[in-house]
C-alpha cells in the first residue's frame, strides 16, 4: 500500500471512529455539564474544575471527588475511592491490549489516557464486529482515536460549559438525572453473560442498600462486591 493511499485509510478510520462516538454525546454532554455545576458547588475554583477534566478526564470519579471535597473527606478517602471507581478501567485496558500490541510506547499512551466508559464501548464494538478476521484494517488505531478525541472534545467542551455558563442554567431542568441515563445506556449492551449481569445486579442492589454509608462508600463497596460477584460466577461457569 503507498503512503497516499495508507493516509487516506487512516483518515477514514478516524472519520469513522468520530461518527460512531456521536450519538453518545448526547448523554456527555449534560454530564459534563453537570459535573462542571457541582465542582463550583464544592468550592473548586473554575481553573481547577476544567483542569481537573483535562488531567483526571473521568466523569463518575470527577463527580465522586467533587462530592467527597464538599464533604471534606480525608485526602486518603478521596484517594482510594477515585482509585476504586477507576478500577474497570484495568479490564477495558486487559480487552483492548492484544488490538494494540503492535503499537508503539506513544501510540498506547496516548490511546490509555482517551480509554473510558464511552469511547471503550464503541471501541469494544468495532473490535467485536471484526471478530479475528485476517482482512481487517490495519489502522483500526486510528478508529480508537478518533473516538476518544471526539469524546474528550466533548467532554471538555460541556465542562467548560458547566463551570463558566452554570449559573444561567435553571435548577429546576434536573440535569443529574442524565447521568444515571448515561449509564445505564452503557450497562446494558455490556451484559453479555451470566457473570456481567450477576455482577451487575450484585452491584446495583448493595449500591441502594449502601447509600447512606458516609464519604460515598457504599459505591466503592458496590464496586468490589460486584466485581468479586463477576469472577465468582465466570469461575464456576468454567
Amino acid at each position: 500500500m503507498s503512503l497516499a493511499s495508507s493516509r487516506r485509510a487512516q483518515g477514514r478510520e478516524f472519520l469513522a471512529g468520530c461518527r460512531d462516538e456521536l450519538p453518545i454525546l448526547l448523554g456527555v454532554a449534560p454530564f459534563g455539564m453537570i459535573y462542571g455545576l457541582l465542582a463550583l458547588d464544592a468550592g473548586l475554583p473554575a481553573f481547577a474544575a476544567q483542569a481537573m477534566s483535562s488531567v483526571l478526564f473521568a466523569g463518575s470519579a470527577q463527580l465522586v471527588a467533587t462530592r467527597l471535597i464538599r464533604e471534606g473527606a480525608p485526602a486518603v478517602v478521596l484517594v482510594v475511592t477515585v482509585l476504586v471507581v477507576n478500577l474497570r478501567h484495568a479490564l477495558y485496558s486487559a480487552s483492548v491490549a492484544p488490538r494494540i500490541k503492535h503499537l508503539g510506547m506513544g501510540w498506547k499512551a496516548l490511546l490509555s489516557y482517551l480509554l473510558t466508559d464511552e469511547a471503550y464501548a464503541v471501541v469494544a464494538s468495532r473490535y467485536a464486529r471484526d471478530g479475528d478476521r485476517a482482512d481487517v484494517s490495519p489502522h483500526r488505531h486510528w478508529y480508537f482515536l478518533g473516538a476518544g478525541l471526539t469524546l474528550w472534545a466533548a467532554w471538555q467542551c460541556s465542562t467548560a460549559a458547566g463551570v463558566f455558563l452554570g449559573a444561567a442554567v435553571p435548577r429546576r431542568w434536573g440535569l443529574d438525572f442524565t447521568l444515571a441515563l448515561t449509564f445505564i445506556a452503557l450497562v446494558f449492551p455490556a451484559l453479555e453473560d451470566l457473570a456481567t449481569t450477576a455482577a451487575a445486579i450484585a452491584a446495583g442492589i448493595l449500591a441502594v442498600l449502601a447509600v447512606g454509608l458516609p464519604y460515598k462508600l457504599g459505591l466503592v463497596l458496590a464496586a468490589v462486591v460486584g466485581i468479586g460477584v463477576g469472577l465468582v460466577v465466570e469461575a464456576r461457569r468454567t
